[in-house]
C-alpha cells in the first residue's frame, strides 16, 4: 500500500474505535468520548498494540504516516492551547483577587509541593530523568504536572454536571484560569535555555510590540478579518517562540492570551473548540499514544502513576480545604472543587509532550504522567455527581 491509504488506515482507526467503545460500550459516565480518544492513543501505542501484535503495528504506522500525523497533532493542539488563551477572564479574577487568590495559590501550591516529592523518590531511581534536564527542571517539572487543572475539561465536564453557569461554576472557572497562566510561566522557566537566552528575551521584547499592534489591528477590522488573523498571529507566534528555545505551545497559548475573548462571538468560539476536538484532537490523543513506552517495565511504570496520582489528590484536596477553611465556605464545598479542578487530561497531556520534546523527561515517565492524568480524569464525574447531590444550593 502506499502512504495515502496507510494514513487512511490510520485515520479510519483513530476516530473509528473510540468511538464504538464510548457507544457500545456506554461510558459516558465514568469515561466521555474524549477520555476515551486518549486511552485509545495509548492502546493503539508500541506499548500495547506495537507489543501485541508488532506486524500490524509496523505496516500501519510507518515513519512516514506517523510524520503526517504528528503534522496535524501539532496544528490541532496550538488551536486548543490558543483558544484557551483567547477564553481566559481575568477580569471577574481581579474583582474577586482575593478568594481567587487564596483559592488559586492553595490549589495550584499544594500539589505542587507534593507532586515534587513524589519526582524526588522518582530522581533517585535511573531512567526517570531526561538526558537534557537538570533535577530541579524534573522536580518542577513533575511538580507542576500534578498541580495542572485542565481547563477546557473542566468546562466540558461542568457543561455535563449543569454548573457552568451556576456561581460556583464561574469562580471554579477563575480559580483554574488563574493557574492556567502560573501552569505556562512555569513551563517557561523549565525551557529556559542559558545558551539561548538572549533570543528568548528578544522573543519577549518582541512580541510585547507585536501584540500591542496585534490588539489595535483586531480592534479595527470586521470580525470576519479577526479569525483570518488569529491564525496567522498563532502561527507566527509559534512559530517565534519555538525559534528563542521555548516551545511553540508557549507561543501558541501567548498569542491567544493577548487577545480578548469579546472580540469573537462567543457561540463561534465555542463551536471552533467542539470542532477542533471534534476533528483534530484525535490525532493528537493517537501522536501521544505513539510516545508511550513500558522499557521499564510495566509494573514500574504503573507504580510511579500511582504514586503521581496520589500525590496530586491528596495536594488538591488538602489545598482546596485550607482555602475553604480560610474563606469560610460551606460544609462539602470545598472538597466539591477540589475534585473538580484535580482533572486532568488535555493540559497535562501537552504540558507532558513538551517536557518530553525537550527531553527533561524519559518516555517512560510520561507514560505513568499520561495513565495519571487518565485516572483524574475518570474519577472526576463519578465522585462528583453524588457531592452535588448532598450539597447545599452553590452561592
Amino acid at each position: 500500500m502506499n502512504t495515502s491509504e496507510l494514513f487512511l488506515i490510520a485515520m479510519t482507526i483513530i476516530f473509528g474505535l473510540p468511538y464504538l467503545v464510548w457507544r457500545l460500550g456506554r461510558t459516558e459516565y465514568w469515561a466521555p468520548l474524549v477520555v476515551v480518544q486518549i486511552v485509545g492513543g495509548i492502546l493503539l501505542g508500541p506499548g500495547v498494540l506495537g507489543a501485541a501484535v508488532p506486524a500490524y503495528y509496523q505496516f500501519v504506522f510507518t515513519p512516514t504516516v506517523i510524520q503526517s500525523l504528528n503534522g496535524l497533532a501539532w496544528w490541532a493542539v496550538m488551536l486548543f492551547v490558543f483558544i484557551a488563551g483567547i477564553e481566559l477572564d481575568l477580569r471577574a479574577a481581579w474583582q474577586h483577587r482575593r478568594e481567587s487568590g487564596i483559592t488559586a495559590g492553595l490549589a495550584l501550591g499544594m500539589p505542587l509541593l507534593l507532586g515534587s516529592g513524589a519526582a524526588l523518590v522518582l530522581l533517585n531511581q535511573a531512567g526517570w530523568m531526561g538526558a537534557q534536564a537538570q533535577p530541579w527542571q524534573f522536580v518542577l517539572g513533575i511538580g507542576m504536572a500534578c498541580a495542572v487543572t485542565a481547563l477546557p475539561i473542566l468546562i466540558l465536564f461542568m457543561e455535563k454536571l449543569a454548573i457552568l453557569r451556576q456561581p460556583l461554576g464561574q469562580r471554579i472557572l477563575r480559580y483554574a484560569s488563574l493557574d492556567d497562566i502560573a501552569i505556562w510561566g512555569v513551563l517557561a522557566l523549565i525551557l529556559m535555555d542559558w545558551q539561548r537566552v538572549g533570543r528568548q528575551a528578544a522573543f519577549l521584547g518582541i512580541f510585547v510590540l507585536c501584540a500591542w499592534a496585534m490588539r489595535r489591528l483586531m480592534q479595527a477590522v470586521p470580525e470576519r478579518d479577526r479569525w483570518y488573523l488569529a491564525l496567522v498571529w498563532l502561527a507566527l507566534s509559534g512559530f517565534v517562540a519555538d525559534w528563542a528555545g521555548l516551545h511553540f505551545m508557549v507561543g501558541a497559548f501567548l498569542a491567544g492570551a493577548v487577545l480578548d475573548a469579546h472580540w469573537f462571538d462567543q457561540d463561534k468560539m465555542d463551536l471552533l473548540r467542539h470542532h477542533v476536538l471534534l476533528v483534530l484532537m484525535p490525532v493528537f490523543f493517537l501522536s501521544t499514544g505513539l510516545r508511550t513506552h513500558w522499557d521499564s517495565g510495566g509494573v514500574a511504570v504503573f507504580g510511579a502513576a500511582a504514586l503521581l496520582l496520589v500525590a496530586q489528590l491528596i495536594g488538591k484536596l488538602a489545598g482546596l480545604r485550607l482555602a475553604g477553611r480560610v474563606l469560610g465556605w460551606p460544609p462539602g464545598e470545598a472538597s466539591l472543587i477540589g475534585w473538580l479542578l484535580q482533572t486532568k487530561a488535555l493540559i497535562m497531556i501537552i504540558f507532558a509532550n513538551i517536557l518530553l520534546d525537550k527531553q527533561v523527561i524519559t518516555a517512560e515517565t510520561f507514560t505513568a504522567l499520561l495513565l495519571m492524568a487518565v485516572a483524574s480524569t475518570m474519577l472526576t464525574v463519578p465522585v462528583v455527581t453524588p457531592m452535588l447531590a448532598r450539597t447545599a444550593a452553590p452561592r
